[in-house]
């Protein structure tokens, strides 16, 4: 299989979004379930949005749909954890967005789980694509790296 591309670090992320894991989060084995990870790069990618006045679940005209994800584990998490979130911009084209969030334990430096997905944004009435708006380009832009912009 090669050599595995090292585990990323908290450096090689632009924002945090703190969430906390929950009783029912774990399984049967005793950490947290592999769909919940997905649960928290969602919360944490929307959250983010909400937060910046970028997204209104109930009214905004576009919205971002996911249409890709993926996610890699590197070590277990389990409730009571807290974790935080790091947020990125992978890639950013005129209707859609890379995002690569990585899910880190307590106050560890390292990824314990890395993810990625694309929304793809469109026009909340007619599912077609629209173009990303400007207020929300700079706020995706200023997730990018700066050699990624």
């Amino acid at each position: 299989m090669g050599d595995k591309p090292p585990i990323r670090t908290r450096s090689e992320y632009m924002e945090f979004y703190a969430l906390q894991t929950r009783w029912n989060d774990n399984d049967i084995y005793g950490h947290m379930n592999n769909v919940v990870h997905y649960s928290l790069f969602d919360t944490a990618v929307n959250g983010w949005l909400m937060e910046r006045g970028l997204l209104d679940p109930h009214t905004s005209e576009t919205i971002g749909l996911v249409v890709e994800t993926g996610c890699k584990y590197h070590a277990e998490m389990a409730f009571p954890d807290k974790v935080t979130a790091g947020l990125r911009v992978a890639q950013l084209s005129s209707s859609s967005i890379k995002y690569e969030v990585a899910l880190f334990r307590n106050d560890e430096d390292t990824a314990t789980a890395e993810g990625f997905f694309v929304h793809v944004y469109v026009n909340r009435d007619t599912r077609r694509p629209s173009k990303i708006e400007d207020n929300r380009r700079a706020a995706f832009q200023s997730l990018m790296k700066v050699g990624d912009k």
